[in-house]
């Protein structure tokens, strides 16, 4: 039985794998990395198969993950580039589009790009995709349900893709939590308790939003009524130019993802 091979046993592929773990994911499983401790650690802890020798781990796949950083993917597929029947793979790698990836590795290999969160570990992720035209709709199917299994699953054209890989990302609840708990530290809060005021604030409260399906702009106002002490902390937040940040942060990000295409 053809397997789902990982090409790279790093960060991302050790949170996709749990979480499909977690999901009793039917397909089997096979791991690739040049690195053997990798290896080795995730055998150990997931139960995968895994691969040392690149041409052996293409040869076992059935859908085919490409899952390093972005300026690895040339040499990766270099290293492949001698396939000889139909395949399906996916690039995680952000900022190469589908059109390099179709011209470094060519026919019989049909393309779709994903941009998955590594929370998908504990399957409450969420995975942007997009498909080569060429691909077809069983390979979708095979590429939207291996998604489905860690978490929800959305699918934007690729002009869209690095808005949002610099929207989606974890990263900024982390960040929020840890700047709203450090601000409440230094007012006086023991740091335990200003971590979980933070994180209530953020994960407990967009949690509640997602699972009641209540307009946002209705939240807002309940919880931050008109000269309370909430709307007087938004108030100062965005005169000291909290939304300008975020927008200059987005900004940046999709600047840092087209500049790896020159």
């Amino acid at each position: 039985m053809k397997a789902t091979v990982f090409l790279g046993g790093g960060r991302i592929t050790s949170a996709l794998v749990r979480g499909l773990r977690l999901a009793k994911y039917a397909d089997p499983l096979l791991v690739y990395d040049r690195h053997p401790e990798k290896l080795r650690q995730l055998r150990k802890r997931y139960g995968v198969t895994v691969e040392p020798d690149l041409a052996q781990a293409v040869r076992q796949a059935e859908l085919l993950i490409i899952a390093v950083r972005p300026g690895s993917v040339g040499d990766l597929l270099e290293g492949i580039s001698n396939l000889d029947r139909p395949l399906c793979a996916v690039s995680l790698a952000a900022g190469v589009p589908l059109a390099e990836l179709r011209a470094r590795l060519g026919p019989p290999v049909r393309w779709a790009r994903a941009m998955p969160s590594p929370v998908g570990r504990s399957r409450r992720g969420l995975t942007a995709l997009v498909f080569d035209r060429s691909l077809p709709p069983p390979a979708q199917r095979k590429v939207r349900n291996l998604f489905c299994q860690i978490g929800q699953v959305v699918e934007i054209p690729e002009s869209q893709f690095d808005a949002f890989t610099v929207t989606y990302s974890a990263s900024h609840g982390y960040h929020a939590v840890a700047t709203l708990a450090r601000a409440a530290e230094r007012l006086g809060l023991p740091r335990k308790i200003a971590l979980t005021a933070a994180t209530h604030a953020l994960a407990d409260g967009i949690l509640a939003w997602r699972e009641d399906d209540i307009p946002l702009d209705r939240l807002l106002d309940e919880a931050a009524t008109p000269g309370g002490i909430s709307s007087t902390v938004i108030e100062s937040m965005n005169r000291a130019g909290y939304r300008r940040a975020v927008q200059q942060g987005l900004a940046a990000g999709v600047s840092r993802a087209r500049s790896k295409r020159r």
